[in-house]
C-alpha cells in the first residue's frame, strides 16, 4: 500500500491540500489502481499490432476552399449586446 507520507508528497507537488483521512483513503485507492496496472502489464501482447485508435477510422481530408468574408453587421446580428462594432462582454477582473 502507498503510505500517507507518499500521498502527502504527491499532494504537495500537485499543490493540493489533503487531510490525513483523505491521504489514507487516496493511498488505498491509488494502491488498487496500481495493482490493476500490474495485472495489465502481465498480458502477453507479443503478436499484437499497436493501434492508434481502438476502431478503424478512415483518414479524411477536405479541400481548403476560401469562403466569402463575413461582414461586421452579419457577425454582430445575433450578439446579445454590442458596443459599436464590438461584442460587449462583462468585465473580467
Amino acid at each position: 500500500m502507498i503510505d500517507q507520507k507518499t500521498i502527502e508528497h504527491i499532494a504537495k507537488l500537485a499543490r493540493l491540500k489533503v487531510t490525513a483521512d483523505e491521504a489514507v483513503e487516496y493511498g488505498e485507492q491509488l494502491t488498487k489502481v496500481l495493482a490493476h496496472f500490474q495485472q495489465i502489464s502481465k498480458i502477453n501482447t507479443e503478436n499484437i499490432e499497436p493501434l492508434v485508435t481502438p476502431a478503424e477510422i478512415e483518414f479524411y481530408l477536405r479541400d481548403d476552399v476560401a469562403a466569402p468574408e463575413l461582414k461586421t453587421e452579419a457577425m454582430l446580428k445575433n450578439a446579445p449586446d454590442k458596443a459599436g462594432n464590438l461584442f460587449k462582454v462583462p468585465p473580467v477582473v
